[in-house]
């Protein structure tokens, strides 16, 4: 099982602390009544969506597939509804690749085995949001560059 807590400080400005000990401020921007001292609830989720994927691709092209990553940054957008629950509604996903001999077939089939198979963050924001990827590929040794989308556009 896991755990996690929050403990309010002050306003809307709270501590978290996971079951591992990690802890961080959350807050909400001084528009709704924080103090913007942390990210809020929401921009978490999507951060951790972001780094549950980007775990996923690590390690399948790394360990499993033995492909010479050197980097990867994940960005996630989210559009959210705007009536009450405000889930999100739209995420777009860009995976930034660098490494030596990566082939976008690899690259593709890492990123379509996180968002549909292990990245559970992904799998449960897939119920209420329609979710967008791109991948921008760098070869490390020629400079050259790739780019693609990932499903329907």
């Amino acid at each position: 099982m896991t755990t996690a807590q929050v403990t309010w400080i002050k306003d809307k400005q709270f501590v978290g602390e996971t079951g591992s000990g990690h802890g961080l401020v959350l807050d909400t921007s001084t528009q709704f009544g924080g103090g913007d001292t942390g990210p809020s609830p929401m921009e978490l989720l999507l951060l951790g969506q972001a780094g549950c994927t980007g775990i996923d691709v690590i390690y399948i092209l790394k360990e499993r597939m033995k492909k010479p990553v050197t980097g990867l940054s994940v960005t996630v957008e989210g559009v959210r509804a705007e009536t009450q629950p405000k889930v999100y509604t739209d995420i777009a996903l860009t995976y930034r690749l660098h490494g030596r001999g990566l082939t976008e077939k690899d690259v593709v089939r890492a990123i379509e085995l996180s968002e549909t198979k292990y990245c559970s963050a992904s799998i449960m924001f897939a119920k209420t949001a329609r979710i967008r990827s791109r991948y921008e590929i760098v070869d490390d040794d020629s400079g050259a560059r790739w780019e693609g989308n990932i499903g329907a556009p």
